[in-house]
């Protein structure tokens, strides 16, 4: 006899009500639902009310920023981005805020990116150009751009990153609401959304994790990485801290360390920077290892002292830690455990299982997005991603969860971010003899 799901959902609620279900599906209900999807809906909705509430600061911190005009620098490092530099010159000059330097900095490149930089330079749309003519990596390259940077403020860009007008404005604006503020992280869209499936998976992502994530750990006082896309700081905190590390998590490490001096960093939602996201799966994952590879590396190695009280403790950085790794790596080991239970336990029910929960998490992704296109401010483009909606539990739930396990066992037990191409062979092991 053939049983319909529906026969199968009956009899489940019949035999054991609803927490029938909720027991079986533990780890979604007690552990990612509060986290990841309730929380963020409450902290929406005060962050709403917040915004409407504190308007007139907000404009306050605006008209003291276009008083004081402060200079500010632009740079932007990397290798091979010739073909990117004349369209992020244009972006830039269409920028409501104008004081600002730019300077672009060669790591090496082996395209005609140096031609391209020196063109620009003699036509006054870069206003410094500087080269490594070996390549010492992104870090390097950035340090570099800050040693010759003579502005009051630092815009680290990506060459690929284009802007709504008001961006570096908006970036900007955050210094001038708290002078403990010493970095401050753009909100990264995704550009190419329409390039592929895999690049229109990433823009829905992009918004449930970049955007909404980060702005519910900035309103803890808990955020942990300002992109390297689009990230503004305070020239001296940067010089307090000797600049940027070598590494592939050199966002995140340089984010940790101004919070571990004492100085706050925050998520500003309202500048809007938007980037290429990799339109094949194949260079995602490759993008994604590196990704959770530096978690290992920086917040279980380099930054560990965060963790012991009389060393570099601090509640906030703990917490900030804590979260990070317990709802990444423990979380991600321990859903193996879930699912293999789920198998063990309920094999002749799997027909049933699979189906059920990927309607659960699909009603629940849903219900978040309508939260996030509430405060979306372009709206009637984002409205479209919602036919990702069921793409994203194979996505976030299994694809996802994975590629991250798979980058935390290489780091863990083989110290795989040392040998990754990102960085030159010269500069990884001179990070790994210095436990850098």
């Amino acid at each position: 006899m053939n049983v319909s799901f529906w026969d199968w959902f009956f009899w489940y609620i019949d035999t054991g009500g609803f927490s029938k279900i909720i027991n079986l599906f533990w780890y979604f209900f007690y552990l990612e639902l509060p986290r990841f999807m309730l929380l963020d809906v409450v902290v929406l909705v005060i962050l709403k009310i917040k915004n409407v509430l504190g308007h007139k600061k907000y404009e306050i911190a605006r008209q003291r920023l276009f008083i004081e005009k402060p200079f500010i620098s632009i740079i932007v490092p990397g290798k091979n981005e010739g073909r990117h530099i004349y369209k992020l010159t244009k972006a830039l000059r269409e920028q409501t805020y104008k004081n600002f330097e730019l300077i672009v900095i060669d790591d090496g490149s082996t395209d005609d990116t140096h031609t391209i930089g020196l063109s620009l330079l003699k036509s006054g749309l870069i206003d410094k150009f500087l080269r490594n003519d070996e390549r010492g990596g992104k870090a390097s390259a950035a340090n570099l751009g800050l040693r010759f940077s003579s502005g009051k403020y630092i815009v680290h860009l990506d060459a690929d990153t284009s802007f709504d007008r008001d961006a570096i404005e908006r970036i900007l604006i955050p210094f001038y609401l708290d002078e403990k503020i010493a970095g401050i992280g753009g909100n990264i869209k995704v550009l190419n959304r329409k390039a592929s499936l895999c690049a229109g998976i990433q823009s829905f992502e992009y918004l449930q994790t970049l955007t909404v994530g980060r702005m519910v750990t900035s309103f803890f006082g808990i955020y942990r990485i300002i992109s390297g896309a689009f990230g503004a700081f305070k020239k001296d905190a940067l010089m307090q801290i000797g600049g940027w590390d070598i590494g592939p998590g050199l966002d995140g490490d340089i984010t940790v360390k101004l919070r571990k001096i004492g100085y706050k960093v925050v998520f500003e939602h309202r500048a809007i920077a938007l980037t290429n996201a990799p339109e094949k799966f194949r260079a995602l994952t490759k993008q994604r290892l590196r990704w959770s590879k530096s978690m290992i590396r920086f917040r279980v190695r380099k930054h560990k002292d965060v963790f012991v009280p009389n060393q570099n403790f601090n509640l906030l950085n703990f917490i900030a830690f804590f979260d990070n790794i317990f709802f990444n790596l423990i979380l991600d080991f321990l859903w193996f455990y879930y699912i293999i239970q789920i198998i063990i336990y309920n094999f002749e029910f799997l027909g049933f299982i699979i189906p059920l929960k990927f309607i659960i998490y699909t009603i629940a992704i849903f219900a978040q997005y309508l939260v996030i296109m509430a405060v979306s401010e372009r709206r009637k483009q984002e409205y479209q991603l919602a036919i990702y909606i069921p793409a994203m539990m194979l996505y976030a739930g299994y694809y996802m969860r994975i590629v991250r396990t798979i980058a935390y066992v290489q780091e863990l037990f083989f110290f795989k971010s040392y040998k990754d191409p990102w960085n030159p062979k010269k500069t990884s092991d001179q990070a790994l003899e210095h436990g850098l």
